[in-house]
């Protein structure tokens, strides 16, 4: 499967995912503003992922890895930044009470800056502009990659922390924890995907990621149950409500991703990183699990636009 595959692949699943978690949340979520949110989210993640891939190789190949990236950056990041402007549109729309084509640009400012999503929104919008200056510019010094991804954390996490926990300080901090570690997690492995070929590299870098993705799990999970148990009145709300029943599958979804985590830990990261795993059959266990990683993340964008 050729890249350009893999990310239309990504792109179905995420829409497809969309539109079943809706389905789920009917009629307590609106489709449009939850598939935009899909894309800026999974761009996003896109986009920390490649900025972050190349750290993972040894300083000696590092700068080949950079130059694969560069170019899935450029796009990821630009898409994000005008899925994001589609975002805080849409927002601002659905707050003044008006469609988004009939926004004034006074009432959008206005949203943007004297409201706390309308910031949070405006905050990503410039993080992602900055990351995508910074890949366009490809000044690629260890400290600029640090700032850029450091500009695409700030960005991940700014929804969270004013979305449905924004009166839980406690709350808002554990599903901006959660969505960052899922950030690292989904968007690491997928840029591996869009820039590991041969088989040496996926010896270099798997077990690197291995390690890596072990915190981000940790992480996930712990912040994902505190934020879970302040959502939700009761354990019925997870079949009795829109919200509850978009949160159980996407509990089912990481249950699996977990597991099949655990499978390719024990079977494919052993033989990957001894060069008894080709590449194309890498690619095929990255492909499985970044598709479950994207119906996953189409789940929580659904989420956060559910009432």
């Amino acid at each position: 499967m050729t890249h350009r595959r893999a990310v239309a692949g990504g792109v179905l699943v995420t829409v497809a995912a969309c539109v079943m978690a809706w389905g789920l949340a009917y009629a307590a979520s609106p489709l449009g503003p939850a598939v935009v949110r899909a894309v800026a989210d999974a761009a996003g993640v896109a986009t920390l992922g490649l900025v972050v891939v190349p750290l993972l190789d040894g300083p000696r190949y590092r700068a080949e890895l950079s130059r694969r990236a560069w170019l899935p950056l450029v796009v990821a990041s630009a898409t994000w930044v005008v899925a994001e402007v589609v975002r805080l549109t849409i927002t601002a729309a659905g707050a003044a009470g008006t469609g988004a084509t009939s926004l004034g640009l006074r009432t959008a400012v206005e949203f943007a800056t004297r409201t706390a999503p309308g910031r949070a929104g405006l905050l990503t919008i410039l993080a992602a502009a900055l990351v995508c200056a910074l890949a366009v510019l490809r000044i690629g010094s260890v400290p600029t990659v640090v700032a850029s991804a450091g500009a695409a954390a700030v960005g991940i996490v700014g929804h969270p922390l004013t979305g449905h926990l924004a009166d839980s300080p406690f709350g808002g901090v554990a599903i901006a924890v959660h969505a960052l570690a899922a950030a690292v997690w989904c968007g690491v492995l997928a840029a591996v995907v869009l820039t590991v070929d041969h088989r040496g590299q996926w010896a270099r870098i798997l077990p690197r990621f291995s390690r890596l993705s072990f915190g981000c799990v940790a992480a996930l999970l712990a912040g994902g149950v505190v934020g879970g148990v302040a959502m939700l009145a009761s354990a019925a709300d997870l079949y009795a409500t829109g919200y509850g029943r978009v949160l159980t599958a996407k509990i089912a979804l990481t249950v699996v991703l977990f597991v099949l985590a655990w499978r390719n830990r024990r079977i494919w990261l052993p033989a990957a990183r001894t060069h008894r795993s080709s590449a194309v059959l890498s690619r095929s266990r990255a492909h499985v699990e970044v598709a479950l990683m994207a119906a996953a993340l189409a789940a929580a964008a659904t989420l956060s636009v559910t009432g």
